[in-house]
């Protein structure tokens, strides 16, 4: 049974029960922290994401965070944000963010869904996959900026270079 097909004869699905689904279906850690969200551990290449998906019945959004610890040193900080602000202007759908106070980097997205649309489990998956692809394609770059002394521009070269064969 395809994952629309568990969903097919509900008219009033809610969007974190379709989560739900999705991370029993792929195995992925979770804890529904309560009726309106859930959080999950995603294994990646470079390391485990921690995604949180919360619908806001108020203004019918579907909010997720993609976050990973980093912490630079103060030193790099400048670097960091203005390799944020590049990698900002080579998405187009969600952005990335720093909180310095809890060393994270963060993947936000809202996906609204106003006059009472449903998302789909394909559009939910999609969405989920979007934010770890864009931790993984830039994860090195906030690397490079934090712990070298490369500079932005040269971390993205370096990080967003299609590597041939594996190591």
């Amino acid at each position: 049974m395809s994952l629309s097909e568990s969903f097919l004869h509900s008219d009033d699905v809610h969007p974190i029960d379709i989560v739900e689904t999705l991370a029993e279906h792929r195995a992925w850690e979770f804890d529904r922290v309560t009726d309106d969200q859930i959080a999950m551990a995603v294994e990646g290449r470079w390391r485990t994401y921690s995604l949180t998906l919360a619908w806001s019945g108020q203004d019918e959004t579907l909010r997720l965070i993609c976050t990973f610890e980093l912490d630079p040193s103060s030193g790099r900080l400048p670097a960091l944000y203005e390799t944020v602000n590049r990698v900002n202007d080579m998405v187009w759908a969600g952005a990335f963010t720093y909180w310095h106070e809890q060393h994270l980097m963060v993947w936000r997205y809202g996906l609204v869904l106003a006059g009472g649309q449903i998302a789909g489990p394909e559009q939910i998956d999609a969405l989920i996959a979007a934010a770890i692809r864009a931790c993984e394609r830039f994860y090195p770059a906030f690397q490079l900026v934090s712990w070298t002394d490369r500079a932005p521009a040269e971390a993205l070269k370096a990080a967003i270079a299609e590597a041939v064969g594996r190591a």
